[in-house]
C-alpha cells in the first residue's frame, strides 16, 4: 500500500505541475482552455471552473495528462473566440505554451532540492575504507582512513557527492583527480583512473568497481533495526539481539555476519544469540535475491550506529536560504546535462539501454524511498521531476520538444510546417515513444524477474 501511494503521489505531482505548467502560461497569453486533464480513458471526477467554464478531470488511467485549448484545427471556434484560439498565437506566444510544461517540472526539482539543502541532507563522511589491491584506487595510491574532500577541484562531503563527481567525470575523460587527507592531516594529491568503468557500472556502484569503499567503524553483531517482511523479524529476532554463533563459528562483528547471511542464501543457520540475561537459539533461513548475477542471502535486518560513531561517520550537509537556492539550482542544471550526455551515450551505443526505467521501476523506488523517510522520497521525486521535464524537451514529435522543433522551423522558414509534415512526424513520434516504452517495461519485468 505505501509502494501504491507512493507511486500515485509522485505521478499525481509530477503531472499536475507539468499541465499546471501549460495551463497557466496559456491562460497568460490570452488562449482559452477547455480542460485540464490528469490521466486517460474514463473520468473519474469532473468539475468545471471560471469564466471559461473550463473542465477539470481525473481520468482512470493516471500516467499523464493534457491541456486542451481552444484550437481551431480540432473543431469549428465562434468568430468572437477566434482571437483566443491557440493556432492564432504568434510563434513566440505558442513556443512559450508548449515550453512551460517542461521548465515547470524543472522549476519544481529547483524547489525540491532547495527545501532539502534547506532541512539538511545526510550522508557518509568520505572516509576510506581497506583499498583492495589491484583496483585503480589503489594504482591511484589512495590509502584506507584518509578523507577525501576534492574530486578535480570540487569540494565534496559525503559518499554521495564522490559519487556523483565520479559519475559527471566518467563522461568527460578517463582520469578523475582526488585530493585527501591522511590521518596526519597531511594532503595529497592522487590521479584515479576511471577508465576500467564499463557501460554496466553505471548501472551499479561504480565506486566499487573503482576500489573505493567507505570507512565503517568496528560494529558487534548486533541486531539495530528489522525491516517489515524479511526474514529476520519472519524468523524471530529483535532488536538488541546480538549474534554470538552462526552454525557454531563464532561472529566477531557485524560485517562477519553480513558475509555469513550474503554466503548462504535460502539456507537455514543456526544462530546462538545473546538477549537479555539469555542465549537462545534461532533458525534463520535468509531469502535469496539476486545481485550483480549473483544470488545472495539477504535477512531485513540492520546496525544502528550509536552517538560518537554518527559524530565521526555521518555529516549532514545545511545551508541558509539563499546558498540553499543557489546549490539547487546547480544540481538541477548538473543533473539536467548529465541526463542528456546519458541519453546522448545510449543513442550513439556507449551505453545499455537498461538504464532506462518504466512505471513499474518508478513505482518500486517510490515506495523504496517513501519507506526510507521524506528526504529520501523528495530527492527521488527531484530526480524523476527532472527526468520528466528533460524527455518532454527532446525533439521528438509528440513531445513538447518536438512541437518546439516545429516552431523552430516555422520561424525560420516564415510560415508553418505543412498537415503533411505534421502526420508524418506524428506517426514517427508514434513509434519512437512506442519503442521507448517497450524498452522501459522490458527492463521493467528484466529487473522482476532478475530479482
Amino acid at each position: 500500500m505505501l509502494t501504491l501511494l507512493a507511486f500515485l503521489v509522485t505521478i499525481g505531482v509530477l503531472v499536475v505541475v507539468h499541465e499546471f505548467g501549460h495551463y497557466w502560461v496559456a491562460r497568460r497569453c490570452g488562449v482559452k482552455v477547455l480542460r485540464f486533464a490528469i490521466g486517460f480513458g474514463q473520468p473519474l471526477y469532473t468539475r468545471t471552473y471560471g469564466e471559461d467554464r473550463t473542465e477539470f478531470v481525473i481520468a482512470a488511467f493516471p500516467l499523464g495528462g493534457y491541456v486542451k485549448m481552444l484550437d481551431e484545427r480540432e473543431g469549428p471556434v465562434a468568430a468572437h473566440e477566434r482571437a483566443r484560439a491557440y493556432n492564432q498565437q504568434n510563434v513566440w506566444k505558442r513556443s512559450a505554451i508548449v515550453m512551460a510544461g517542461p521548465l515547470a517540472n524543472l522549476l519544481l526539482a529547483v524547489v525540491l532540492y532547495w527545501v532539502l539543502f534547506m532541512s539538511g541532507v545526510p550522508g557518509m563522511r568520505p572516509i576510506l575504507g581497506p583499498v583492495p589491491e589491484g583496483t585503480p584506487a589503489a594504482q591511484a595510491s589512495l590509502k584506507g582512513g584518509e578523507l577525501i574532500t576534492k574530486v578535480n577541484g570540487i569540494t565534496v562531503q559525503t559518499w554521495q557527492d564522490v559519487r556523483w563527481a565520479l559519475l559527471q567525470r566518467s563522461f568527460e575523460e578517463d582520469v578523475a583527480e582526488i585530493e585527501a587527507i591522511g590521518a596526519r592531516h597531511e594532503s595529497h594529491l592522487h590521479r584515479l583512473s576511471l577508465a576500467v568503468l564499463a557501460d554496466e557500472d553505471f548501472e551499479t556502484d561504480l565506486l566499487d568497481k573503482l576500489g573505493l569503499h567507505p570507512a565503517r567503524p568496528s560494529m558487534p553483531a548486533r541486531i539495530g533495526e528489522i525491516l517489515e517482511g524479511g526474514a529476520a523479524q519472519r524468523d524471530g529476532l529483535q532488536v538488541g539481539d546480538l549474534i554470538l554463533r552462526v552454525d557454531r563459528t563464532p561472529v566477531p562483528d557485524w560485517e562477519t555476519f553480513v558475509g555469513m547471511v550474503r554466503n548462504n542464501p535460502g539456507k537455514t543457520l543456526v544462530l546462538e544469540v545473546s538477549r537479555g540475561n539469555a542465549v537462545l537459539t534461532v533458525r534463520l533461513t535468509p531469502d535469496g535475491v539476486q545481485e550483480n548475477g549473483l544470488t545472495v542471502g539477504r535477512i531485513g535486518a540492520a546496525y544502528r550506529m550509536n552517538e560518537e560513531e554518527k559524530r565521526q561517520y555521518l555529516v549532514e550537509t545545511r545551508y541558509s536560504p539563499l546558498p540553499a537556492l543557489g546549490h539547487a539550482v546547480k544540481k538541477t542544471w548538473d543533473t539536467s546535462v548529465l541526463s542528456l550526455k546519458m541519453l546522448g551515450s545510449m543513442v550513439v551505443g556507449s551505453l545499455s539501454w537498461k538504464g532506462v526505467s518504466g512505471p513499474l521501476t518508478i513505482a518500486s523506488v517510490a515506495g523504496q524511498t517513501a519507506h526510507v523517510g521524506w528526504k529520501a522520497f523528495i530527492g527521488f521525486l527531484a530526480l524523476v521531476s527532472i527526468s520528466l521535464g528533460v524527455l518532454n524537451l527532446l525533439p521528438i514529435p509528440m513531445l513538447d520538444g518536438g512541437h518546439l522543433m516545429y516552431h523552430s522551423i516555422e520561424i525560420l522558414r516564415g510560415k508553418p510546417v505543412s498537415e503533411r509534415a505534421l502526420e508524418v512526424g506524428h506517426k514517427v513520434g508514434l513509434g519512437l515513444l512506442g519503442l521507448l516504452m517497450a524498452i522501459a517495461l522490458y527492463n521493467d519485468i528484466s529487473r522482476i524477474v532478475t530479482s
